[in-house]
Order: structure tokens, then C-alpha cells, then sequence
């Protein structure tokens, strides 16, 4: 198929994603066949929130199903209810992976190192990539799919869908961080580690955008001159605040 009946999507998307008809076309790269994989495994387990995988076109390119729908509100102005049911659609992603075994050799793209390799993870779950569909929701845009750990993928989901930032009053954010974290159900245990993360997994995406600007590589130049500034004072602003989220998570 040639450039004809192609629409480029829109926002922050990749580089040459475009929908046709139901479908949406991608880009490869060496990532994509094990990403390939974790998207049929998705599927055989009934997991409903990530598009199906429907092969490569002629142009060798990634063949998805399109997900009718919206993409999620602005970071910090989701409803509580809904904040809740993103924590629970986070865990429920997670127990469907949780018996995925890669196959050995896998190629990743890993963009941020995570804290541990735990199980499967996306490394992406913010709201530009969550889309309210007709099913429920929806996470889209899997290149980044590699191992990680529950907490460092919560820490970010957290942060980018409660609109934890220097911007917004801190006791409501440490409100709305907690519908998150009790919608997922983390337990007890583990809550004051997740508050000492947040911090620490923002400030990898500052650094992220830092070297990938200084190395000229995109998406991340263009990124780190759009929102460089706004992921250092917000690492910042979440190591400030360690104690107030500890709180909220552990009342």
C-alpha cells in the first residue's frame, strides 16, 4: 500500500505512525519482534487493554488494530473515579504479564534503565498513551514495552495521571496519588518505597532528555526543549515531598 488512505496521527506519536482505515501502521525497529511477542501474549490471556497485533504490511511495517476512542484527560485533571480505575487497570496489566516469559535473546528498547527487571513492563503508562475506548481503556505505543519493576512502572503512571508537580497544591496531589496507588491495591509493604521513587524515576526522564538533546537524538531534543525544565523542578519537587506522600499512602 502506498502513501494513499494514510492520516498521520497526531500529538506526541512516533515518527511515521499512521492510520489506515482500522488499522494503524509502525515503523519497526529491532525492538519490534519481541514486542510482537508480548502483544500476542496479551491477547491469549484476555488482556483487553492494549491494541491486537495484526501482523506487518508489505512495507515491513507494525500492523495494529486502531482503538476508537479518546486519549486520557491532561495530567492532574482525571477525575477521582477515574484515578481509581487506572491503579486497577495498571494491576490488572501487570497480573497479565506476570507469567510472560520472554524468548531468549530479546531486544528491548530501553530508554531508561529501571530500578530492577522484575516482569514485563510498558514504561509509558502516562495519559498521551492511555485512550478511553468503547471496552475501557487502552494503552497504546508499546516500542518502549521491556522488563522493569512494578513499582518503578507505578511511580511514573502515578505521577503523570495524578499530576503530582510544583504546579498543583501538594496535599491534593498526595490525595489524588494515593486513588492511584489504592486502585492498583500495592500493598502496605511496599508503599514508602513507591513515595521514595517517585522522585527518582522523574529525574530519569529529566536525564533521558538531557543526553538525548546533547547527542541531538529525537524524539528527545525536541522533548527536552518543550518540557526539560518541567521534569527537573518536578524530581524536585517529589523529593521535597517524600514525607507527605509516605503519609498519604500509609494513613
Amino acid at each position: 500500500m502506498g502513501s494513499e488512505g494514510e492520516v498521520p496521527l497526531g500529538g506526541r506519536v512516533t515518527a511515521g505512525v499512521v492510520r489506515v482505515g482500522d488499522t494503524v501502521r509502525r515503523p519497526v525497529g529491532p525492538w519490534s519482534d519481541a514486542v510482537d511477542g508480548v502483544l500476542r501474549h496479551l491477547e491469549r490471556v484476555g488482556f483487553r487493554g492494549a491494541p491486537r497485533l495484526l501482523g506487518r504490511d508489505e512495507r515491513n511495517r507494525q500492523v495494529l488494530e486502531y482503538v476508537p476512542g479518546e486519549l486520557g484527560s491532561p495530567a492532574g485533571t482525571y477525575p477521582d473515579a477515574e484515578l481509581r480505575q487506572i491503579g486497577a487497570f495498571l494491576a490488572d496489566f501487570h497480573r497479565a504479564v506476570a507469567g510472560y516469559v520472554a524468548p531468549e535473546g530479546a531486544v528491548w528498547n530501553r530508554v531508561i534503565p529501571p530500578d530492577r527487571d522484575e516482569l514485563l513492563c510498558h514504561h509509558d503508562v502516562a495519559p498521551w498513551n492511555l485512550v478511553r475506548s468503547p471496552r475501557g481503556w487502552v494503552l497504546i505505543d508499546w516500542d518502549t514495552a521491556a522488563p522493569g519493576s512494578r513499582l518503578w512502572e507505578l511511580a511514573y503512571a502515578a505521577q503523570t495521571m495524578a499530576g503530582l508537580g510544583p504546579g498543583r497544591p501538594a496535599d491534593r496531589a498526595a490525595e489524588r496519588l494515593a486513588l492511584v496507588v489504592d486502585g492498583y491495591g500495592l500493598d502496605d509493604a511496599d508503599r514508602p518505597a513507591l513515595a521514595r521513587m517517585l522522585g527518582r524515576r522523574a529525574r530519569a526522564m529529566y536525564d533521558l532528555l538531557r543526553d538525548g538533546a546533547a547527542r541531538g537524538e529525537q524524539p528527545w531534543a525536541r522533548i527536552w526543549t518543550e518540557d526539560g525544565s518541567h521534569w527537573r523542578t518536578t524530581a524536585d519537587h517529589l523529593d521535597q515531598h517524600v514525607d507527605l506522600w509516605t503519609r498519604a499512602l500509609t494513613r
